[in-house]
This record gives C-alpha cells, sequence and structure tokens, in this order.
C-alpha cells in the first residue's frame, strides 16, 4: 500500500495541535479538505487515528503507533529528497528560491548577484508563492528557500535570516475619499472593506488586516486575492483597500491606486527562510552567505 508523504505530514500536524482549525491554519489548507486528508489516510490504513470532539482531536491506540513512526518515515524521506535535489541542483547549476510579490526589494538582485559571483556560471530560479499557501513550495521541496514576510504560520520548522524591515502603508482606489490625506490613523480604517489574503493563511492574514490593532473588532472582507495582479484589480475597482509594505509604491505603482502613510501598526520584516529540518545544501549554504551580506 502507497501513502502520499503530504497525508503523513497533514497527519502529524493534526496529532500535534489537536485541533483541526489550528492544523488547517499550520499547513496553508482549509479545513474541510484536511478533514478529508485524514478520512483517506484512515482509510488506506483501515484504521481510526483519532477520536474527534468539540474539544479537539485525540489519537487512537492506531494514532499513537502512527504518531511515533512517522518522525523517522518523514525524515528519511526529506534527507533522500535533499540528495537527489543537491544532484540535481548541481548536474543543471540551478537554484530554485520562492519570493512572495517584491521578494526582498532591491536586496533580491544584490544577493543573487553575489551568490552567482561565488559559484559563476550557475543561475537561480524564482518561483512565485501564491498568498494562499505562501510555503508550500518549501514543504514540498519545490524550492529550497523563499524570501517570505513575517510572520506566517509554522514558522518554528524554519531557519530565517531577517534581511529587511520597512514600514507598512495602506493601498486604495485613487478616487477613495480617505486618499485626500497624506497620512492616515488605522483607526481611520477600521470600517473599511479589506482585500486580504485566503482565510486559510492564519498569521499571514491576521497580519496584513492588522488583526492585532483592531481592538477585537471583526475585518470587513470586501476581497480575497492570492496574487498580486489580482490584488491590485481588486483595490483599484473599489472592492476593497489594503495594507501593503511601503515599497508597494515602488513596485505596483498605478495612476488607479494611492499609497499612503498609515500609523498605529507595526512595521513588515523581510526573511530568507529554509527548512530547519536538514542541513543546507552546499548552494543554498552560499545563498544563504550571500543574503547575509546584504542584510541591514
Amino acid at each position: 500500500m502507497d501513502v502520499d508523504t503530504r497525508l503523513l505530514r497533514y497527519f502529524r500536524a493534526v496529532a500535534e495541535e489537536g485541533n483541526l482549525t489550528r492544523a488547517a491554519a499550520r499547513l496553508y489548507v482549509s479545513q474541510p479538505a484536511l478533514t478529508k486528508q485524514i478520512r483517506q489516510l484512515e482509510e488506506r490504513l483501515g484504521a481510526r487515528l483519532f477520536v474527534r470532539s468539540k474539544s479537539g482531536m485525540a489519537l487512537t491506540g492506531p494514532g499513537q503507533a502512527l504518531a511515533a513512526a512517522v518522525p523517522g518515515v518523514l525524515g528519511s524521506w526529506v534527507e533522500a529528497e535533499r540528495a537527489v535535489r543537491a544532484a540535481e541542483a548541481e548536474r543543471t547549476r540551478v537554484l530554485r528560491i520562492g519570493f512572495l510579490a517584491s521578494a526582498a526589494n532591491e536586496k533580491t538582485q544584490d544577493v543573487i548577484a553575489a551568490f552567482r559571483a561565488s559559484r559563476p556560471g550557475w543561475r537561480v530560479e524564482m518561483r512565485q508563492a501564491s498568498w494562499g499557501a505562501p510555503i508550500e513550495g518549501m514543504v514540498s521541496g519545490e524550492v529550497e528557500a523563499a524570501f517570505m514576510r513575517l510572520p506566517f504560520p509554522s514558522r518554528e520548522d524554519f531557519a530565517l535570516l531577517p534581511l529587511l524591515t520597512e514600514p507598512r502603508c495602506v493601498a486604495m482606489a485613487a478616487n477613495h475619499p480617505l486618499a485626500q490625506s497624506a497620512s492616515l490613523r488605522f483607526e481611520d480604517l477600521l470600517d473599511e472593506p479589506f482585500v486580504a489574503a485566503p482565510g486559510a493563511t492564519g498569521a499571514f492574514r491576521d497580519h496584513w488586516i492588522a488583526a492585532e490593532a483592531r481592538g477585537g473588532r471583526p475585518v470587513r472582507i470586501g476581497a480575497v486575492t492570492e496574487h498580486p495582479d489580482d490584488w491590485l484589480s481588486a483595490i483599484a475597482n473599489g472592492d476593497g483597500i489594503a495594507l501593503a509594505p511601503a515599497s508597494a509604491a515602488r513596485y505596483y505603482a498605478r495612476p488607479d491606486i494611492a499609497y499612503r502613510e498609515v500609523e498605529g501598526i507595526a512595521p513588515s520584516t523581510v526573511v530568507l527562510a529554509w527548512p530547519n529540518t536538514a542541513r543546507p545544501t552546499p548552494a543554498l549554504a552560499d545563498f544563504i552567505a550571500a543574503a547575509r551580506e546584504a542584510a541591514d
């Protein structure tokens, strides 16, 4: 019987969290999708793995047996996958790095240039992640590391190298009444609809609606988007406003969108993240060293 390692990762998250909602947020999947995957695993194994109740998810006897075995299974697979990808990277001389939106801003090219100087003939292939699943590429092994913005769920599973910190601003349609002001307070935005990331993204989504600054007041969601182009269109069309890094005014300048300073919210930090479950490959180690040189 074959079992997808993804099912085992999903099982491990539910077993460790003891709660479907928290596990779904950690995995960047919806709760119904996670429930379906757990049921699929139970069907394949022919055993009930959890006892479900209002208080959470408790492991059964078979579930406890699987929980004890899963770390070793996944650890062995990670090592095997790492060896294969390292060999393929050496063969092709390509390092795959994930990123969100503007990556590490202007530092991105500095890091890549420093890496290529240390490894002549190598190329960095950048792969954009969606806001709905920002760490999926690192979890699957599609990329070896990624330029990320804090916070994001499961960040304890990754090594982090801070690269830069910048203020957050607010983006809105150019004809929005609030665009008349050069600077705003976050309290001015509390009643506005927001363009947000998908709900399954937990702490990442909460950061970009400034949940911590709302004093418990719920957010109004005007639109949900996963990619910059859709995000820009929703804002320009008046579906909602959105918080953004200050650099968005440079990277995503449009005549139909206004960017304004906003007081009362924490800044945004960009990091280079990579899985802490295994030692970085030689190529990734050189990329990390190049990023460290470019860090603030």
